[in-house]
Order: structure tokens, then sequence, then C-alpha cells
């Protein structure tokens, strides 16, 4: 559908013609609803932010602890169980992504929200009280606490993700915006929990007066712990306010609480989105494929490339590598918002397959030559090694995708479905972004190892990922369609509600009240006014 500039506004309740009347609240209560709708969209969007940061924070530790790990066990920290523990917070994030997809779609964003903060909670603390009788049995019990965080990380991309876009759609004015916004506390948050979770090792390490001069273990325990232990500062900081939060007005007005999910629904969805499933899908598989490997193990590229380097420094140029990423999240959020959601994702693909194969094809050359190390850094008395080179270009590499099917998976993820299915579809589209990423990390080492020589490695590996994005970037035009700037949720909610009557399903029970997702303070207010 167009999008309809004269449609009344979502927070202008007393204009709005709901489906449902029997479900929303009576005239003398529309004041206090109204206020605390908005009051709870902003936090919505701030502590959502917050907590995906927490997301990326223990999704990107474990990358630099494994540097701690191989000395510190080096018979248990085997190369298989290195691969299980980075891979058991993957899996535990695609049963949150579908387990909590589909569950936030029938007991709301609030219960959600709720759950999965729990799940994260338990699972930080067990990954940091790890211990055991034998070093093996330590780094087990470490995995089955990442696996349990990993279900309430995963939970959060469809919960946040579905609850923020929501939120954004409440005024018009932060409508026109929703793809910055949702940019900056999705993909942005993500990324600095990334560049966080190397800088606070960093801190703790020298605490431990380990410096670039140090060698043994000294530290590495209370650092690993530590490191772990402090995932939980943002969990912790918002469950408070999450637990204050009110469900979204597109929820309230379009929820299928009160109607069975069916097969016969299912069916019907996949009939009318089967194109836009393809393309949320294997888009975000493509996209994790290539940038979770190359973030999460930017830490041992750098030690392989640098093989003198310390383990300081290695966890430094790892961290510098991922700090490109937040300038790309910025990036494409201005171009979510002016040029489109499909364009933006495109383009960032072909851009990265594009800067890929220059990495993987013409980089041997520019590191033989000194002249041009001289022209790119000013003077050679600034003492880069030439491999260093290489990581500011894989930086560059990884922030190009940011700003585009970094941003643009998650909005895009959650525009293109109805607010009733919104949460089925996203989870379901993150969780096979997160299959790509770790199938990515499990072939990341393997593809590298092929190669008698790392350079040549870190070539294969980057014209492999130019590869994948070029992928990418035709998926995103046969499959994604282009959402237009401002556009209307419920417009998509209205063509879903007539597609269901058009095929003799009854959406009379779509909606719920209010007092559903209240908390006790509010229905007093509600009650007062009554």
């Amino acid at each position: 559908m167009p999008f309809r500039r004269d449609e009344p506004e979502i927070d202008d309740v007393k204009d709005s013609q709901p489906p449902s009347p029997e479900l929303l609240p009576t005239q003398r209560t529309k004041e206090v609803i109204s206020l605390r709708t908005k009051i709870s969209a902003v936090f919505t969007v701030v502590f959502s932010g917050i907590a995906l940061l927490s997301d990326g924070y223990n999704a990107s530790i474990v990358g630099y602890l494994n540097l701690l790990f191989k000395p510190l066990y080096p018979d248990a920290f085997t190369h298989e169980m290195k691969t299980r523990i980075s891979n058991s917070f993957f899996i535990g994030e695609i049963v949150g992504q579908l387990g909590f997809g589909m569950a936030i779609d029938r007991v709301g964003r609030k219960a959600g929200i709720l759950l999965t903060t729990s799940c994260l909670i338990m699972g930080i603390i067990l990954s940091a009280a790890a211990h055991g009788k034998t070093n093996e049995g330590l780094l087990w019990m470490m995995l089955i606490g990442r696996g349990l965080a990993g279900v309430g990380a995963g939970g959060e991309y469809p919960v946040a993700g579905t609850a923020s876009i929501e939120a954004a759609d409440e005024t018009s004015h932060v409508r026109t915006r929703r793809g910055f916004l949702i940019a900056s506390v999705g993909c942005g948050a993500i990324d600095l929990g990334f560049v966080i979770g190397g800088i606070v090792p960093i801190i703790i390490l020298l605490a431990y007066g380990y410096t670039t001069h140090s060698t043994g273990v000294h530290g590495f325990v209370g650092t690993w712990r530590i490191t772990m232990a402090l995932g939980l500062v943002p969990v912790l900081s918002v469950f408070y306010f999450r637990i204050k939060m009110l469900n979204s007005t597109a929820y309230r007005k379009n929820a299928m609480k009160g109607k069975r999910i069916s097969l016969k629904i299912l069916m019907l969805a996949f009939r009318r989105y089967w194109r836009r499933i393809i393309g949320t899908c294997a888009c975000w598989f493509l996209y994790d494929f290539c940038s979770y490997p190359f973030g999460i193990f930017s830490s041992t590229i750098v030690g392989q490339l640098n093989p003198d380097n310390t383990i300081l420094q290695n966890i430094g140029w790892g961290t510098l590598i991922n700090a490109f990423l937040p300038f790309g999240c910025l990036v494409g959020g201005v171009l979510l918002d002016k040029i489109g959601r499909r364009n933006t994702q495109a383009l960032g693909f072909a851009a990265q397959g594009v800067i890929g194969m220059i990495l993987g094809g013409v980089l041997s050359k520019i590191q033989n030559n000194t002249a041009a190390f001289v022209i790119v850094y000013g003077e050679s008395s600034l003492n880069f090694q030439p491999n260093n080179i290489l990581i500011i270009y894989e930086g560059i590499f990884l922030a190009v995708a940011e700003a585009g099917p970094g941003v643009a998976t998650i909005l895009i993820g959650g525009e293109v479905y109805p607010t009733a299915l919104r949460g089925h579809f996203l989870g379901f589209s993150a969780a096979w972004g997160k299959a790509g990423a770790a199938i990515g990390t499990q072939v990341f080492t393997p593809i590298q190892n092929a190669f008698s020589d790392d350079f040549r490695g870190q070539q294969a590996v980057f014209l492999i990922g130019s590869a994948v994005s070029i992928v990418g970037a035709i998926i995103t035009y046969i499959c994604i369609p282009e959402m237009g700037t401002g556009q209307y949720l419920e417009d998509e909610d209205a063509a879903w509600r007539a597609y269901l009557e058009s095929h003799g399903v009854s959406t009379n029970e779509f909606g719920e009240a209010v007092e559903a997702s209240a908390s006790g303070q509010m229905i007093r207010e509600i009650e007062d006014k009554q």
C-alpha cells in the first residue's frame, strides 16, 4: 500500500478507528494511556539498545579470551573445544531467536523481554563462575553457560528488534527517521559491544600488571572471569525499567493473542510472504557468514599476520578492527532514510564484495611496496609493520558491510512483515543469520589451514567473502521490497487482515487490552480516571 500522509497518527487515539473497540480503553483513560505509551516507547528504544550492546559484548569476548584460554588450559582447550565454546553461543542464539520469536507474538513483547533477559543473566553467571574437577570440566561448564546466555541473547533480536521498530512508529517525527534510530540502537549498539568486549580485557590485564613485555599467565584467570561477569552490568541496569514497559500500540491493535496461530494461518503467511522470507533469511545468513568470523576472530587474524605480537597487542589490534564497525552503522543509518532500505543493503553487500576482491587479489603487491606504505601513512617513521595495512583494510571491509546489510537486516526483517507475525519472521530470519555465523566460524579455520602460508589463507577467505557478498546484493534486489521512508507499519497490518479475511479467516479477535502489559501503578491511574 502507498504511504498515506493524511492517515491519523497512531498516538492520536481519539481519531483512530481500531478494528476491535472492545479491546481498547475507554475515552476517560485515553489521556493516561497516550502519555504512558509515548514514555514507554522512548524507554523501550533506549533500553533495547543497551540490551543489544550487551549481546554484542557477550558474543565478542570469547574471541579475545581464546588468546588467554590456550596458555591457561593447553591440554583441555583443544581446537575442538574452542569450536564448541564459540558455537555454543551461536546455537543458543538460534534457539532463542526461534523460540522467543514465536512466543512474543503470543504472550506479548514485554513478557518476551523479561524472559529473554532472565536467560541471559543466568547464562552469564554460569559462564563466569565455571568450575570443574578438571580443566576440561571447567570448560564444559563454561560451554553450557555460554549456550544459555546465547538463548537469552538470541531472544533479544526478535524481542528488542520488534519492540524498537514498533516503538519508532508511534509518531510521524520518529517514523521518518526510523532507519537511523534502529541502526543506532540495533546494529550500532551490537558493534559498540564488540569494541567494549576488546577494551575490557585489556584494562583488566593492565590492572593485573600485565604489559606488552610480560610473559606467562599471571592474571589470566581473573581477567576472563571478570570480563565475562561484566556482561551482567548492562543487562541488570535495564531489567527494572523493562518491567515497567508497555506493549506497543501496533501490537495492542494487531496481536493475535485471542486467535490461535494455526497451521492454516502460517501457510497463508508463507504463501503471501515467501519471496520476502527467502530474502530476509538468505541475506542475513550471507551477511553473518562473512562478518562474524572476521569480527570474532580479528585478534586471531592479527596473531597469524604478526606472530611476534604479544597477547595485549593482538587484542588491541583486533579491537581496532572492530572499532570501524560503529562508524559503518552511523553511515548506514543515514543511508536507510535517504536512499531506502533495499538500496542501502545492496550497496553495502556490493561494496564489501569489491573491497574483498582487492584484499584477496592485490594487497600482496601493496604490502611489498614501501613507497605505497609511505603514501598511505604519510611518513615512514610511523613504524607500521607490513601486515598492519591488511588489518586496516579488514576494518574497512567489515565497516562497509555494517553500512549495508548490518543496519538493514534487522530493520527490513521487521518492517516487511505484519505486526501479528513480526516476531515469528524476524526471529526466523535472525536464526538463519546465526546459522550463517556458526557455519562461517566453523569453516573459517579449515579454509585458512588448507594453505601452507597464513597470508594466502587470508587472501582465500577474503575472496570467498567477496563472492558471498555479491550474491547477497543480487538476492536483495530480487527478493526484498522497497519500504518507503516514513511508511506506516499499519499499512502492512491492514493488508494482512484483508488477506486473511479473503481466505475465510476472521480477524475480530485481533488485539489486546492495554491492561495486559500495564504495571500496577498504571492500572491504578486508569482506575482513578474512571
